[in-house]
């Protein structure tokens, strides 16, 4: 044990970590307060939000069973040593639960009008896995299995991060919405996914398996950045917010609704005319044809000559004509 559980001191590595931890809570912040203070979650993909709660809970699997030796060495370890070679652990299982905290918001803040199906949340268990309790007869037998077990969940992981974003992106760009995505967390943890993979990678007892995933999500993450930036421009030329509700009535581009608008604002055979120039057109018509026919001019008496020549009786009722 001596031999194996050796204090790792990386002033740089530690430095690192203690600095993406802070960056992932500043980070996620920004997602966290729009939906409380919103008080919608409509724009997110049910899917993105439980694919990547189940990727973050399956990379922090891996780096514990990769780390899991050095879990065992805080028994000889001092406390402070402890920390510095587990730092790892508890940055992957931060990321987890501030990820988590966006699912759990946006269940409870899912639009009541939009609630046509229930999900329950609670079916999935991610507990990890009681390493303790495999039973082999010989260490590298164990330790085989053990790096079988971390490679099978960091390839899980790994694609599960590539599928968290598809049903985003697609959602996104179907609605060409914004919605509650915060942009400012994304440009945040686009750049810091480059930190991230650096972070696990310079850690002991990781591999590719280990960082894989999170290169995967910060590629696909600032594809939606600029996806959602580019619907920003969009919603902004159109004059309506992140939601698709008008801003403003002057700061509506006409035109570009014409265009782009998926609000039909035309009407007639060929969606030439607006519809404000398609009523205006038919008053017109109705007021001249009425006036060529005689019966719209300042001498057309209110009621017909027949109904004239009747006598009026109680309550204002019309007696039948005498014949």
């Amino acid at each position: 044990m001596s031999e194996i559980c050796q204090p790792h001191h990386d002033v740089f590595t530690s430095v690192l970590t203690g600095g993406l931890c802070v960056g992932l809570v500043i980070s996620y912040l920004p997602q966290h307060l729009r939906i409380i203070l919103a008080k919608s979650s409509e724009g997110f993909s049910p899917w993105f939000l439980l694919l990547g709660s189940t990727s973050s809970a399956s990379g922090m699997l891996n780096i514990i069973v990769k780390q899991w030796g050095l879990v065992r060495c805080c028994r000889v370890l001092s406390f402070g040593s402890c920390i510095e070679s587990t730092a790892g652990i508890f940055q992957l299982a931060l990321q987890w639960i501030m990820f988590t905290l966006i699912l759990v918001l946006y269940m409870l803040y899912y639009p009541a009008r939009l609630k046509y199906i229930a999900l329950d949340g609670d079916l999935h268990d991610n507990r990890p896995p009681n390493v303790d309790k495999i039973a082999v007869k010989h260490p590298s037998r164990k330790a085989d299995r053990l790096n079988l077990w971390a490679t099978f969940l960091g390839v899980t992981s790994t694609l599960l991060a590539a599928l968290q974003y598809l049903p985003q992106i697609v959602h996104t760009y179907r609605h060409k919405l914004v919605g509650a995505l915060s942009i400012g967390m994304m440009l945040i943890q686009t750049p810091g996914a480059v930190l991230m993979v650096l972070s696990i990678a310079l850690r002991p007892a990781t591999n590719w398996t280990t960082w894989s995933p999170y290169a995967v999500a910060g590629i696909l993450q600032g594809t939606l950045l600029v996806m959602c930036l580019l619907w920003r421009a969009r919603q902004k030329k159109l004059g309506i917010d992140d939601f698709g509700n008008p801003v403003s009535l002057d700061t509506v581009d006409v035109d570009a609704q014409v265009e782009d608008s998926p609000i039909p604002v035309t009407q007639g055979p060929e969606g030439g005319v607006r519809v404000e120039e398609a009523i205006s057109a038919a008053v017109e018509t109705d007021m001249h044809v009425g006036h060529e026919a005689g019966t719209a001019d300042e001498e057309t008496p209110l009621l017909k000559k027949d109904a004239a020549e009747r006598q009026v009786g109680w309550f204002g009722r019309l007696l039948p004509k005498r014949r």
